[in-house]
Parts: structure tokens; C-alpha cells; sequence
């Protein structure tokens, strides 16, 4: 046995007291005289005997009293572990897991109920004196301070289900941080959680940190069934107007057992379409394609939908795209226009082509462009190239027919900025294509069999390519002799696609093959990088891009949900705009974005982190690797939390004990001077 306040034990000198009254205390009888004195004797000698024992046991319970009064101030406890119970005022931070996992149910409650319970216990086992940390996923700014022990039990109450979801490291970091703004030399951590194993990331240096103690209260739920449509895209990066646009659907069974009815459902613009069922093995994820088409331009809002029980954050999938009214074709000539290039688009509406001589082209304009042609030019020069390079890298592409007497210094300068093959000679051989990469998106689902019937280009003038190791060509069409005739070259966004022959006649039939001539042009079109992201994840997603329509020191961008408007942090950047969101967006569904009231320029949908799906947790083995000299694991769901925290931290206390035995001797002082007469 311990004590907490030892230095009390020296008011054990105050038994003296009762000892010297007692010593000091002479009761004088008179002297009576009687005719029998023999009599009078026998009653002396057998008084004053009971009078001397009643007054030791008076003495002894005072003496005793007042010991075991003194041993209550002092504190004695009976130690837990082999380390002196901690004095003073103690700093308490404490993480409760509230993301979406902790939704499933332990027993007949959800988990985080257990959790919060588990709080309140935890704090209630602190004194009033000592300060707290309430941290939750949520990391609010009113829960990265220090606060009494009442407003942290207020926080508690208020703890509710969230999506935001954050790895273990941040989680201890943040409570460090907390912890270091105390004085206090006690400081101690708890983290109740269902500690799933996807965002459970404790690092080595763990549990290593001296000055803080650290417990860990692992909560699991009964039930770990969970499908989930992990996610969706288009296998096209831009959704055309009257055509179908292919949506690929994946959903996953998290479980171990197979789930043979899944039923999909798709709303697109408030219309409900079902889908029909899938079956998912255990496991294991599946696909289902889904032809979406599309009758109207502008931005369309849809949500993909499964039926699944108990955790149902997971079950609805929202994205949103756009469909622009007109795809926009820059053609760059040399002197005259190509007629070629007009005519591969005239009988379709949804293409607009527009021819300008390279020395008119108005470089503001760009931004108005999916495809850049540059058709004949017999040099690019350095003010074009730039415009060029900034244009591909924000997601447009430029297709170049290099001109029979072009400036070979002039290209390599506009071909090395976009790190491609650049031109070394012009041939005049004849050579004829004979292999199509059918891979890549611009030839992918245009021809059923390149081997029947489709004639390829043939070329009787054309530049020979440099080869460089260093640079990612990405053939579309290739000569016999293994030479590129069109190759492709990634630049961030936006892509480059160079020919290696001109578009002219005389050189190149490029143009007089229409099955490969049209739906390239097409395709490269439609290939740009300013495709719209169909989906953002909350937590994780928190930059988002636009372009930039506001005027200095006039405008700025508002974002709407279905309850909420907030202004988001902007940062403009040429013709782009930088969006944070941070912590603004908080529950999945649609956020329009507007520069004017009632005129959404475009739609955001957002989506609940698929982390918190897993249902995969750590088991106490696992959790125990983690465990040290300063790691607790309380795994105890029936005892009361208040007692075992106590106990964990002051050890077995007794003062209520001794204080009882205390008022016992007094009793029995009392019970000895009123009813023993002497």
C-alpha cells in the first residue's frame, strides 16, 4: 500500500493527544463512611476495575479514529503497475471516432454511442481541476483547445455521425499539439475507436513519446456486412449530345459471404431508371456498363443507388457532368484556308471550325478551344509555341501538319518545349501506314476490324522523326518500316499529335481516307483534358478548378449545396481558377457553382470517402504491437470505465474505506461512554 500524500502521515502525532488526556485524566472520589466497610470495598475494587477498562477502549478507538482519519487524507491506494501514482493537475486529450464506420451496431446500439458513453466515463474519472482535449474526425477549431472538464462533457453530448475520416498519425499529431500547450507535466491520450485497418497508419515512433501516456479503447461492432458502389466513370472522356456514352458501375462486396441481388438504380436529372441486379462475390468487386444518353447540353446531375443494411453512407454514388453546346476547332493555316478540314465537319452541327492565318491569330481566344490545327505552317514561332504549350497543359490539344519546307530550327524549338520527336528531313519515298493502335482513345470503337475494308493512309513525302529515349511518343498510326506517321505526346492536360507528312495531296491521302481521316479529327476533338472530374471525395478532395470569368475586385465564386452557401477560397492563375473547399463541404450531393444568383456556371458533386467501407479492424493481437511502457489497450466492455480508469491512474484507492473505519471507531467511542455504565 501507497500513499498519495505521505507528508499528512505526520499528524499521526496527534494521537498523542487523546493518550495524554487520557494519562493526565484523575477522577477523585470522597471518602464515605459506612458500618460495613469490608462491603463498601469489594464495590470500589470492582468499579474502578470496569472504569479502567472502559476508558482503554474509549482511548483505544479514539486512537484509532483519529489514525485512520489521518490515512484518509493521506490517500493510500494498492498500485496497478510498478510506478508511482502521478500528483497535480493532468492534461487529458481525447479522440472518439466518428466517422461513418462507427455507425454499425455493438449489441443493440451503434458504436458510436459505446463510444461517447466510454468518453463521458473517461472524463468523470478526472478531477474538476484538470483540463481536456474533445477531439473528433472533424478536427473543429473549438476542439483543438484545452477545456474544463464540464465544457468537455458538453462536447461529448454534441459528438455526432460524420464524414469527414482521418488516419491515426494526423489524429495523434493533433493531440500533441494540444497536449504541449499545457503546463501540465501529466499528460495522457485516449483514442476510443473501431481502429479500421485502412486508416490505422501508427508509426514506430508510437507510444515512444515520454511525456504523454497513451491508451487505446477498441470498439468493434457485431456485424460486418457492407456493399458499397465504390464508384462510376465514363469510358469516354466527353459526353456527346444524342449519342450513347457508356458508364461503367463498380460496386463492391466488403463482406465474406457472396451477395447474389444487388439492385442498381440510376436518377439522371430527376428521372429514375432502374438498372436491374447484380452478384457480387465475397470479397470481390463487379461491373456493370450502363448506355447513358444524353438530350439535352449544358449540366446534368445523376445518382447512382443500391439498397444495403446497416451501414448505408456508402449506398448512393453521386456525379455530374457537363455536355458542351458546340466542340470548337481553331484551324492555324499558313496563307489559305483548307477546305479539307471544313468539309470533315460541316455536316455535323456540333462542331464549329474556325480558319485563321498564322499571322492573325488572337491568342485571348484560345481559352475558347477544345483543338488547335496547325495545318502548312512553315515555321512556329516562339510567342505561338508558347501559347501552345500554356493551352495544351491546361487541357487543350494540338494537332501539327508540319509544311514540306519547314523551318527545321523553328519546330525543334516548338517540338522540344513539348518534349517530342522533332523533324530531321523530308523524304520523298513512298510509304504506306499498316498498323493502327487501336488502345488509344482516339481510334478505340471506331472500326469493328481494321483488317476488312479499311484502306489506310499512304504518303509519297514525308519528314523523318528523330528518336529520342527520353521522350513518350504514343504511335496512333505507324509506317511498314516501323517509322510514325501520327504520334502523340502527353503534355500535363492537353496533348500534342503530330503527323509526320503534310495534310497537302500531293504528299498525303490523309485526307481522302474518311473512315480514318474524320473520326480522328473527331476524336482528338473530344479527347481534350478539359474533361469535367464526374466526382469529388469529401475530406480528400479539396481543391477544385475553373475557369476564370470573374472581374478584378468584382466577383467572386459562391458554392451552394442543398442546405448551405459559403464562398470557397479562390486563387486565380491565368485563365484558371483555384477553389478550396477545405472543411465546407460536409454532406454528399450536388454544389452548384455561380457568379450570379440563379446562373450556375457549373455542378460539383461530392461523395462520403469510400475508406470507411472497409469494415476491417485490427484485432487486440494486432493492436498489442503497438503497446509500450506508455500504451495502454483497456479492452473491458463491462466493467465501469470511471472505476478502471481511476484505478489505471491512482491505482486501488482507499481513503473512502479508511474514512469509513474512521467514523466506525467514533461510533463505537459513543456507543461506549452512552450505554457502558460504570
Amino acid at each position: 500500500m501507497s500513499f498519495l500524500y505521505p507528508s499528512f502521515l505526520w499528524a499521526l502525532l496527534a494521537i498523542a493527544i487523546p493518550i495524554i488526556i487520557h494519562l493526565f485524566y484523575f477522577r477523585r472520589f470522597k471518602k464515605v463512611y459506612f458500618t460495613n466497610v469490608r462491603f463498601l470495598k469489594e464495590v470500589k475494587e470492582e468499579t474502578s476495575s470496569r472504569s479502567k477498562i472502559k476508558h482503554l477502549l474509549v482511548l483505544l478507538s479514539r486512537i484509532l479514529a483519529l489514525a485512520f482519519l489521518v490515512f484518509a487524507f493521506a490517500q493510500p491506494y494498492i498500485p496497478q503497475k510498478e510506478q508511482a501514482v502521478q500528483k497535480g493537475r493532468k492534461a487529458v486529450s481525447l479522440f472518439v471516432d466518428n466517422s461513418y464506420s462507427m455507425s454499425s451496431l455493438s449489441q443493440d446500439v451503434p458504436l458510436l454511442e459505446k463510444a461517447k458513453d466510454r468518453a463521458r466515463q473517461i472524463i468523470s474519472a478526472y478531477g474538476v481541476e484538470d483540463e481536456f482535449q474533445v477531439l473528433t474526425n472533424d478536427f473543429e477549431r473549438r476542439h483543438q483547445r484545452l477545456v474544463s472538464k464540464e465544457d468537455a462533457l458538453g462536447f461529448v453530448d454534441e459528438i455526432k455521425i460524420s464524414p469527414a475520416v482521418k488516419v491515426m498519425s494526423k489524429i495523434v499529431n493533433r493531440q500533441k499539439q494540444a497536449l504541449n500547450s499545457s503546463d501540465s507535466e501529466l499528460r495522457s491520450s485516449y483514442i476510443v475507436s473501431d481502429f479500421q485497418k485502412n486508416i490505422t497508419d501508427f508509426k514506430e515512433e508510437f507510444g515512444k513519446d515520454t511525456t504523454v501516456e497513451y491508451s487505446l479503447i477498441p470498439l468493434q461492432s457485431v456485424q460486418k456486412k457492407n456493399v458499397s458502389i465504390d464508384s462510376c466513370w465514363f469510358q469516354a472522356p466527353v459526353q456527346m449530345l444524342n449519342q450513347t456514352n457508356p458508364l461503367v458501375i463498380k460496386v463492391r462486396n466488403l463482406s465474406d459471404e457472396d451477395v447474389d441481388d444487388v439492385r442498381l438504380t440510376l436518377t439522371l436529372d430527376n428521372q429514375v431508371k432502374p438498372l436491374g441486379s447484380l452478384g457480387v462475390k465475397a470479397r470481390s468487386a463487379a461491373y456493370d456498363t450502363v448506355n447513358v444518353t444524353i438530350l439535352r447540353t449544358g449540366w446534368h446531375e445523376a445518382e447512382l443507388g443500391i439498397t444495403d443494411y446497416p451501414v448505408q453512407f456508402d449506398d448512393k454514388y453521386f456525379f455530374s457532368f457537363p455536355v458542351a453546346q458546340q466542340i470548337s476547332i481553331l484551324v492555324v493555316n499558313e496563307s489559305s484556308t483548307n477546305n479539307f478540314l471544313s468539309a470533315a465537319f460541316q455536316k455535323n452541327e456540333y462542331f464549329k471550325v474556325d480558319q485563321v492565318s498564322a499571322g492573325r491569330i488572337d491568342y485571348s481566344k484560345f481559352l475558347d478551344y477544345q483543338l488547335i490545327v496547325l495545318n502548312d505552317l512553315t515555321a512556329v514561332s516562339t510567342g505561338l509555341s508558347s501559347e501552345l504549350l500554356q493551352f495544351a497543359k491546361n487541357g487543350g490539344n494540338v494537332l501539327a501538319f508540319p509544311n514540306k519546307n519547314a523551318n527545321i530550327n523553328a519546330y525543334k524549338a516548338f517540338l522540344s518545349s513539348f518534349q517530342a520527336n522533332e523533324l530531321e528531313r523530308f523524304e520523298t519515298d513512298a510509304k504506306e501506314v499498316s498498323y493502327v493502335n487501336l488502345e488509344e482513345f482516339v481510334f478505340n470503337d471506331v472500326f469493328e476490324n481494321v483488317n476488312s475494308n479499311i484502306k489506310l493512309p499512304s504518303t509519297k513525302g514525308q519528314f523523318k522523326l528523330t528518336k529520342f529515349g527520353s521522350r513518350r511518343e504514343e504511335v496512333l498510326l505507324r509506317y511498314r518500316d516501323g517509322n510514325t506517321f501520327i504520334g502523340k505526346y502527353r503534355q500535363e492536360k492537353g496533348n500534342l499529335f503530330l503527323c509526320a507528312a503534310p495534310l497537302n495531296v500531293t504528299y498525303n491521302d490523309l485526307v481522302r481516307n474518311g473512315d480514318v481521316f474524320v473520326p480522328m479529327l473527331y476524336k482528338m476533338a473530344l479527347s481534350t483534358g478539359k474533361d469535367h472530374k464526374i466526382s469529388y471525395a469529401i475530406g480528400s478532395d479539396n481543391i477544385l478548378e475553373t475557369d476564370n470569368r470573374t472581374k478584378q475586385g468584382e466577383t467572386v465564386y459562391k458554392m451552394k449545396g442543398s442546405q448551405e452557401e459559403f464562398i470557397p477560397e479562390q486563387r486565380n492563375i491565368g485563365v484558371k481558377t483555384i477553389l478550396g473547399v477545405g472543411e465546407q463541404v460536409k454532406e454528399a450531393g450536388f454544389y452548384k457553382l455561380f457568379l450570379e444568383k440563379d446562373n450556375p456556371l457549373a455542378s460539383f458533386a461530392f461523395n462520403y470517402d469510400r475508406k470507411e467501407s472497409e469494415l476491417e479492424y485490427l484485432t487486440l493481437e494486432e493492436l498489442k504491437t503497438f503497446a509500450s511502457a506508455k500504451v495502454d489497450i483497456i479492452d473491458n466492455p463491462t466493467e465501469d470505465f470511471t472505476t478502471l480508469i481511476d484505478e489505471r491512474k491512482r491505482g486501488i484507492v482507499l481513503w473512502k474505506w479508511f474514512l469509513i473505519i474512521a467514523l466506525a471507531f467514533l461510533l463505537i467511542e459513543t456507543l461506549l461512554i452512552r450505554f457502558w455504565k460504570v
